[in-house]
């Protein structure tokens, strides 16, 4: 198969892993929830040798997600991981992550799926780790530019059930499995990332 490749990945790796930074340097675990084509995991990988970045997608993303750790070749990018929202996650993956870290997936979900992606991300993580959401939000049921407007008529082509969500219900699925917010950053292409600590 052809290696999946993500122009969006490129554009936005270095001023998000610049964010990232002083948490990475000083983290040991870190889980992704959809990698997608893993070029985010590789970048970061790279940059932090000493951080295992482990992968996850749905099932059927996971072929060109290996192609992509395959070729780099990183001894801190274990084999991928099948994780969905909807299913139960495996027990082993309780507490082991200090790092929870998901990029321009909660407007790709149902919102059903959302929901029940939180109870499962305070499962893993230990006390005291960090959770990082990238992506674009609404904020107060508004549309934050245009561009996120036509973004979401274009996802919304593609799967009726997805859209940008809204910031205040992601944050009120935050605090309900006590993930409070420590900061909100402003990044390139009206996306914000969510930092919480658990």
């Amino acid at each position: 198969m052809q290696k999946p490749y993500s122009p969006a990945c490129d554009r936005n790796k270095a001023p998000i892993l610049e964010t990232l930074l002083p948490v990475l340097s000083q983290a040991q675990h870190c889980l992704e929830i959809g990698s997608g084509t893993g070029q985010h995991a590789i970048h970061f990988a790279q940059a932090l040798p000493s951080l295992i970045w482990q992968c996850s997608d749905l099932y059927e993303n996971i072929p060109g997600l290996e192609q992509w750790i395959a070729e780099s070749s990183l001894s801190n990018l274990p084999k991928p991981i099948v994780l969905d929202a909807l299913q139960p996650w495996p027990h082993a993956l309780n507490k082991a992550f200090d790092v929870v870290f998901t990029a321009n997936t909660l407007h790709i979900m149902s919102q059903e799926a959302v929901t029940e992606l939180f109870p499962k991300l305070r499962q893993v993580m230990q006390v005291g780790g960090h959770l990082f959401i990238y992506g674009p939000f609404n904020v107060d049921n508004q549309f934050t530019s245009e561009s996120n407007a036509q973004f979401e008529q274009l996802l919304k082509s593609y799967n009726e059930h997805s859209g940008i969500r809204d910031l205040e219900w992601i944050m009120n699925l935050a605090s309900k499995q006590s993930l409070t917010i420590n900061h909100i950053f402003e990044l390139p292409a009206n996306n914000k990332l969510l930092h919480f600590i658990c």
